[in-house]
């Protein structure tokens, strides 16, 4: 595309590991220009946590998967030579954000309060574990221990599981998506007003707001929302709703009418239960259908469900889903060279505007590979 939406942007991202800087990646990739500001020597500590102990440039796999499209400017915020360099940076840019404890920006002299006298205009994006106040406010802000606390490993596994999270960093992700969408807005209201703002979020807020149906269920009722004991696949959900393995595999049966359920495979047995009682006897009537799925692959399912379009779909792997044409369709991937050569299969932005996909070659930077570039182009104005 020869002009994305935030080209022109200037993003200081002092956020490390991955709440913060999966939203720098996604306005990177909307056009923004995101400088992170890293620790020298040591960097963002996102580069020494790795998946399934993959490396690539001495940094993690994981590092370079959420920081492409990104620079690199090595400062140490104690030293005030540096300090005085991060602030006229500061004096440029269009957004910062950061995602450390609350009052570590703030005694290093970058809270939001010192930043808006540098630059009245400037969009503060912080990210905090669990919010500024309150009892758990310096507790580490984990993904894990986030999901622990929020209630919602009660939503995944069966009645008889233990609590079970999700088994990706979905705190971290959608607390980064709803920072991008604080900060977007504000810039919008900068647009019309020429004020700058303070976009705060957390996340736990963020999994509590991801959990609004559960929570309002409970508030109205007074009753904590069960798993199912059998095929679980939404606490609230009646049956059929879940997992069901077949003769060969799985398949997922979402909301479905059990007559035209029964009807549709041949389950004489389901054929006795009625919609109204479709939560109340779940378990019943999960385990009557389970019993039957089991009997006939999945594709001899899926073949009679889809006739009369009831939502049901197989159950897919990563290496079955990557190489269906439903897959291979959308474009998803991307090959990223690494600044030392190493070949990177990665996502694109999912994000499609006027048609266009938005691939970005980009790949994530060296520790303070640009910090002189940028001194030269920003401070010095060469």
């Amino acid at each position: 595309m020869s002009r994305l939406p935030l080209q022109g942007l200037l993003v200081l991202e002092f956020s490390q590991y991955l709440s913060g800087p999966s939203a720098g990646l996604r306005l990177a990739d909307l056009g923004a220009r995101v400088i992170k500001v890293e620790r020298p020597q040591s960097g963002d500590a996102g580069r020494r946590l790795s998946i399934k102990n993959l490396w690539t440039d001495d940094s993690s796999l994981l590092f370079h998967t959420i920081n492409r499209n990104k620079e690199s400017y090595a400062a140490d915020l104690k030293n005030p030579e540096d300090l005085a360099l991060v602030k006229k940076l500061i004096e440029k840019a269009d957004v910062l954000t950061h995602n450390f404890r609350p009052g570590i920006m703030e005694k290093i002299g970058l809270g939001y309060p010192e930043v808006k006298k540098l630059n009245s205009r400037i969009i503060y994006g912080a990210v905090s574990g669990y919010g500024k106040e309150g009892p758990w406010k310096n507790r580490p802000g984990q993904d894990l221990l986030l999901q622990s606390m929020s209630g919602l490993a009660y939503t995944t596994g069966n009645a008889k599981d233990n609590p079970m999270p999700f088994g990706l960093a979905i705190a971290d992700n959608l607390c980064g998506s709803q920072l991008v969408q604080g900060i977007l807005s504000a810039l919008i209201r900068r647009h019309k007003t020429g004020t700058g703002a303070l976009v705060e979020v957390s996340l736990l807020e963020s999994l509590l707001d991801f959990q609004f149906e559960l929570l309002t269920t409970y508030h109205s009722s007074g009753k904590v929302p069960k798993r199912s004991k059998v095929n679980n696949g939404h606490p609230l959900l009646n049956a059929p709703y879940g997992i069901y393995a077949t003769a060969d595999n799985y398949i997922a049966i979402a909301m479905v009418d059990l007559k035209q359920l029964a009807k549709a495979i041949g389950c004489n047995e389901l054929m006795a239960y009625d919609q109204d009682v479709a939560f109340s006897l779940r378990d019943e009537i999960k385990s009557v259908l389970a019993k039957h799925l089991v009997t006939q692959p999945s594709a001899f399912w899926l073949e009679k469900l889809h006739a009369v379009d009831l939502w049901a779909m197989d159950v897919l792997d990563w290496e079955r889903l990557t190489k269906h044409e439903a897959y291979t369709t959308l474009q998803m991937e991307q090959t990223i060279t690494t600044s030392k050569g190493a070949k990177i299969t990665t996502t694109r932005c999912p994000i499609r505007i006027n048609g266009e996909r938005l691939f970005a070659a980009k790949p994530a930077p060296q520790l303070g590979e640009h910090t002189e570039r940028i001194n030269k182009e920003l401070i010095e104005g060469k």
